[in-house]
């Protein structure tokens, strides 16, 4: 059948959009093929395939990923290029699957996003917090995405997205949102849910190596036939290597019977030394999110929650003064909101902008809550070690200019809020591994020669100098 004869019917269009996903589908794993191409043919000509999508993160996500593969793989058939139009389902049309529940916004409890309304049992989980729920994760567009995510999985365990792996920096709510999905299965479920940290993961295994084979078999059993495994910290098991191996068979067991698995860690999973590639492969092939710090607006929404629950008034210029002031994390947003309402317990005094300035002076003035550029800190950098601003975005690896470079980088990520991949694209286009790794040079440094920490303490007096200038 020639081309011209594929272009007279309208239904011959469908058949080379089911083909297309026929190919693709022979090229992509299965999981990758079932997470993003949940496309729907809505019409075409010559010069165009019109396709819908679940909603605007897939339009995004389906744009960025794969459209120019989709419009080769439809070249190939007929012979003559043609544009992907991409549209958005009106949501009368969509199906009950598990890509649309990821695609909205968190506005309002899981409970009533669902068809399973009522819980199944009340009481506690004897390792979950209970404040921990989706109730409370205060949703932002830096992290709509992990969030509907994890209500996606909390609502079908152990079906498209496992694992599931959380990462970001300290004080972020990567615990919270892992705990949420406990929490929630708990609750909804008889699920047998273990939430485990790595650190007392590692210690229990090696309890078990030195105990009797009841013992070891006792300690294999209780996480091999968990259905919920959640394990907080992986980035804890870097070289310790028996520990990962336990975890490899155990990470095996549960995928082969379908049971989810969910990780949270500090950095991507392919950013840990000395860890086992096996194990890599497992967690890195499921989905993977960053959490990023929350901006001025969720900040603000996060104190009122939070100052809601502890029954302590907070006036609104106060929470503007800490939501500006302090863009580092939720932890630390928690630990000045805790200085301020046990200010008002133990003395009795409303809190005011005076007294909020007053006794969060020494918080303000950390180098981490000012919002200092990169650019600041690179010339600073630069001009300290006498070079130029395009010595340290440039390529040239001579130690005279790696070295203020990896220091300036260190800097950023200590001081700002930027992530490894925002800092990687002012220093010349470089990949966030490459600012993880410079970063743990000047680490290691640290440990072994007192002098760089002196050196980066005064390049970060300089730098806040320099922007108060």
């Amino acid at each position: 059948m020639d081309n011209k004869h594929f272009m007279n019917e309208s239904n011959d269009f469908a058949i080379i959009w089911n083909e297309t996903l026929n190919q693709i589908r022979s090229e992509l794993d299965e999981q990758e093929f079932n997470t993003w191409f949940n496309l729907e043919f809505q019409s075409a000509n010559e010069k165009e395939f019109t396709i819908s999508v679940p909603s605007l993160f897939y339009l995004d996500q389906v744009k960025k990923r794969y459209q120019t593969y989709i419009e080769g793989k439809i070249e190939e058939l007929i012979g003559k290029q043609v544009a992907l139009n991409l549209v958005i389902k009106p949501k009368t049309e969509q199906k009950d699957n598990i890509p649309s529940e990821i695609s909205e916004p968190v506005k309002k409890p899981v409970s009533e996003t669902t068809t399973k309304t009522e819980p199944i049992r009340k009481e506690k989980h004897s390792q979950l917090r209970n404040d921990y729920s989706f109730d409370t994760f205060v949703v932002d567009p830096n992290n709509s995405f992990p969030a509907n995510a994890a209500q996606a999985i909390a609502r079908n365990p152990g079906t498209a997205y496992n694992p599931f792996l959380i990462y970001g920096g300290v004080g972020l709510g990567k615990t919270h949102l892992m705990q949420a999905i406990g929490n929630y299965i708990h609750n909804h479920s008889d699920s047998k849910v273990f939430y485990v940290a790595a650190e007392t993961f590692t210690n229990e295994f090696i309890a078990s190596i030195k105990d009797s084979e009841r013992v070891k078999t006792a300690f294999k059993n209780k996480y091999r036939f968990a259905d919920i495994l959640l394990i907080d910290d992986i980035h804890f098991l870097q070289n310790k290597g028996g520990t990962q191996e336990e975890l490899f068979y155990t990470f095996n067991a549960l995928y082969d019977a379908n049971k989810q698995m969910v990780f949270t860690c500090d950095r991507p999973v392919s950013d840990l030394k000395d860890f086992n590639e096996r194990l890599r492969s497992r967690v890195g092939r499921g989905l993977n999110v960053d959490l990023q710090p929350p901006n001025y607006e969720t900040r603000c929404a996060i104190l009122k929650k939070k100052a809601e629950a502890s029954g302590i008034n907070i006036p609104d210029d106060v929470i503007d003064l800490v939501g500006k002031n302090i863009s580092t994390n939720v932890r630390d947003l928690e630990s000045a909101l805790n200085t301020l309402t046990a200010y008002a317990r133990l003395a009795g005094k409303p809190v005011t902008l005076e007294i909020a300035q007053q006794r969060l002076k020494d918080v303000f003035a950390s180098p981490r809550q000012s919002n200092i550029s990169i650019e600041i800190i690179q010339r600073v950098t630069a001009e300290k070690f006498h070079l130029s601003l395009n010595d340290l975005k440039g390529k040239k690896r001579t130690q005279s200019i790696v070295y203020p470079r990896q220091l300036a980088m260190f800097v950023c990520r200590e001081i700002t809020e930027y992530t490894t991949t925002e800092i990687g694209q002012h220093f010349g286009g470089r990949d966030h591994t490459t600012v993880m790794h410079s970063c743990q040079k000047i680490e290691d440094l640290v440990r072994t020669d007192p002098s760089v920490d002196s050196i980066i303490k005064s390049l970060i007096r300089d730098i806040k100098d320099y922007s108060l200038k």
